[in-house]
């Protein structure tokens, strides 16, 4: 049986959403209704937190560059952050008014890909600060979010046209609808058996594409489960249920497993992050925590 831990975040109400692994081992994440980032040590379970500039910013992703910094969007600041090992900031604006930058990846180009939420683009930023957008190719109702590489390509999820979308390194387009209408899908990742995995909010399923865009869909055991974050771990997917406040825990092949109830009450499961030695954080919106969940 896992293990379940709580880490609370020394900001009240942080709102805590993407986390990501940084390249000093630490886990940092986005404090989204405190406009900070936070950092927790896995070692000890210390936080470190530092004040974004821009007020009012709502960070919302994270990742590791490839400058051994982390760079983070900045959804209704309209900004890509970027900060050092130190805790030094530094924001670049973007040229697309009112973007709302959301999810954001490492692509297999060294540049920083992210989606314009509000704007319905997909865009690159370079270690240096030059961003390009591309709107081509995307759905007229688009609402993109999160992002996985495979290969040489990104995916992304898109919420407003309730599709799974692939851009190349030069911005071509393709996009595969859900099995489900209006499923509306958010985190997706690339599985260990290549296919991109993503949850569907809407609709309470895990769905699954190929590489050659064909797509299936796994319903939850809950209709009203709302999964928001995904990821692998010893060879299974899991993934944060948002309205019954729990992780599950699913096979490559569609089997559901166990469900695990979280500690405290309503607590908004968001975001996932498996790291090396069986230990699955997640962040816990509602209530401002970082939850661990051991499994060995």
């Amino acid at each position: 049986m896992p293990k379940i831990i709580e880490h609370q975040i020394p900001t009240p109400k942080a709102g805590p959403y993407i986390l990501a692994l940084g390249p000093d081992g630490n886990i940092w994440f986005c404090e989204s209704t405190a406009d900070k980032i936070g950092r927790l040590s896995p070692q000890d379970g210390s936080f470190t937190e530092y004040k974004i500039p821009t007020p009012n910013c709502r960070p919302i992703g994270i990742i590791a560059g490839p400058d051994g910094n982390m760079w983070f969007t900045e959804y209704t600041g309209h900004k890509i952050g970027k900060i050092t090992m130190g805790g030094e900031i530094t924001e670049f604006t973007l040229p697309t008014p009112n973007a709302g930058p959301n999810g954001i990846i490492l692509g297999p180009d060294d540049n920083l890909w992210f989606s314009e939420h509000d704007a319905g683009k997909i865009a690159k930023i370079t270690p240096a600060g030059v961003v390009t957008a591309y709107r081509d190719g995307l759905s007229a109702d688009s609402k993109p979010l999160a992002l996985s590489v495979a290969g040489e390509d990104l995916w992304f999820s898109d919420a407003g046209a309730h599709r799974i979308g692939k851009i190349t390194l030069n911005g071509n387009v393709s996009e595969f609808s859900t099995v489900s209408p209006n499923s509306g899908p958010r985190s997706l990742i690339t599985g260990p058996d290549g296919n991109i995995w993503f949850v569907e909010s809407s609709v309470s399923a895990i769905g699954r594409v190929t590489m050659k865009g064909e797509v299936s869909e796994f319903k939850l055991r809950h209709p009203n489960a709302s999964p928001r974050g995904v990821v692998s771990a010893n060879g299974d997917l899991w993934f944060t249920q948002n309205f019954i406040n729990s992780i599950g825990r699913m096979t490559l092949d569609g089997k559901m497993l166990e469900e695990y109830e979280l500690p405290t009450a309503n607590s908004g499961p968001r975001a996932a992050l498996a790291i090396p030695g069986g230990r699955i954080f997640f962040s816990e919106h509602d209530i401002g925590k970082i939850g661990e969940l051991i499994l060995s």
